[in-house]
Formats: C-alpha cells, sequence, structure tokens
C-alpha cells in the first residue's frame, strides 16, 4: 500500500491500521464526542495546533482524523518495540526544550508534498489553555505555506483529586482552518506564534463553554 502522505520509511498500512486502533481502543474507557471533523481538509497541506494536557490528546486526534497524519512526538516514546511502532506509522520524534531541526525539516517535507502533520504548539503537558507556545508551527506554515487547522480537547486530564469518574466523557472540537502570512525573521515567526497560540486558545474556551453549559452539539466518534 502507497505510504503517500508520510515520511520517508513509514508503511502506509500499518499507519492505517494504527488509525483503526487509535479510533477503537479508547471506548471502553472514555466516551468520546468529536465536532467540526466535517472542517478537516480532506487534501492539500494542513498543519494542526492542538492543546496539549494529557498523554490521551495524540492518540485520540490521531484515530478520529479522515486522513493520514504525521505528528511530533517526543524523542522518549522512540524506544524499543514503541519506537519502532511509531517510525514505521509515520510519526517523527523531537527532542523537547533543545534545538533540534531534523524534525522539522522533515514534517515540511510532508508538508510540501501535501500531507497533514499535527503539532502541541505549547511544547510540555499543561493545563491545555495554550498560554504560551513554541515558534516550530510557524516555522512550518512558512516553510510550507499550509492551512492551519486548531483543535482543541478536553476531559483527558486527570481531576486533581485523582478519583476519575467511571467512563468520563472526551471532547474533541474541530476549528474553522485558516492561514496565516508569516512574516520574515525572528519577528515574523513570533507574530505569526502569537496568532496560533491566540487562535487556539480561543477555541479552548469555546469547547469549555460549551462544555459547561451542556451543549450536545452533533459530536460523534467516527466509525
Amino acid at each position: 500500500m502507497s505510504s503517500a502522505g508520510l515520511p520517508e520509511g513509514a508503511v502506509g498500512w500499518l499507519h492505517d491500521l494504527g488509525r483503526t486502533i487509535g479510533r477503537y481502543c479508547f471506548r471502553p474507557a472514555f466516551r468520546i464526542r468529536v465536532q467540526g471533523l466535517e472542517r478537516v481538509p480532506r487534501t492539500g497541506p494542513v498543519l494542526l495546533i492542538a492543546n496539549h494536557s494529557s498523554m490521551l490528546e495524540p492518540p485520540v486526534i490521531y484515530g478520529m482524523l479522515p486522513r493520514r497524519s504525521v505528528f511530533l512526538v517526543k524523542e522518549e516514546m522512540f524506544a524499543g518495540a514503541v519506537g519502532w511502532f511509531f517510525r514505521r506509522i509515520g510519526q517523527v520524534p523531537v527532542r523537547r526544550g533543545e534545538p533540534d531541526r531534523a524534525p522539522l525539516l522533515a514534517t515540511a517535507k510532508v508538508l510540501r508534498e501535501g500531507g497533514l502533520v499535527g503539532v502541541f504548539p505549547e511544547g510540555r503537558r499543561g493545563a491545555g489553555d495554550v498560554a504560551s507556545a513554541e515558534r516550530g508551527a510557524a516555522w512550518l506554515v512558512r516553510a510550507s505555506g499550509a492551512v492551519v487547522l486548531p483543535v482543541a480537547t478536553r476531559g483527558t486530564r486527570p481531576p486533581e483529586s485523582g478519583k476519575r469518574r467511571f467512563r468520563p466523557r472526551v471532547d474533541v472540537l474541530v476549528g474553522e482552518p485558516f492561514t496565516v502570512e508569516v512574516g520574515k525573521g525572528r519577528t515574523g515567526l513570533e507574530e505569526a506564534t502569537e496568532r496560533l497560540r491566540a487562535e487556539l486558545a480561543a477555541l479552548v474556551r469555546s469547547l469549555d463553554e460549551m462544555r459547561k453549559a451542556g451543549v450536545p452539539g452533533n459530536g460523534r466518534q467516527p466509525r
């Protein structure tokens, strides 16, 4: 099977199997509701940006997307059999907190070839409110001209009490795609980074308001 939309060394059929696993493996433990899935562009270069508060967001988003996706994943996950699997399904390791152009160059190539790349601009896991962001996402937009797709998630982070209720609801809200003009130099990157951060933070707030109001929406877990 073709490995189109994936970095070198990835196996297309294994990537698609991984998506199926990501789509169904969390159903027994969570009630996953996805809204706005129709907003995901089916073709062309797309940079997906998402908030990050637990280890669940990457596989949940990866599984729900209607097309292949390549995520930047922390290097510590690429050990042993798990690391072999991640590389074969097309995920790219990145060293957090260190300058490393290799993963950016690899994912920029995927974008220029019309693929979808997912990043978590906050870098490290936190509250998922997107109070800060790193410049890698803006660099990828400048290098590829990709459309930006914001995705907000809530419900994956364990409560502070440590007592998670039975099958808690996880919400995924896909926002409207938008374009960003990234200017030259560091200033251009910083301005574009703030735009990306603000757009994603606003989507997270919208999702928080929907959850607080108990808006049912028409969300669904894709089949």
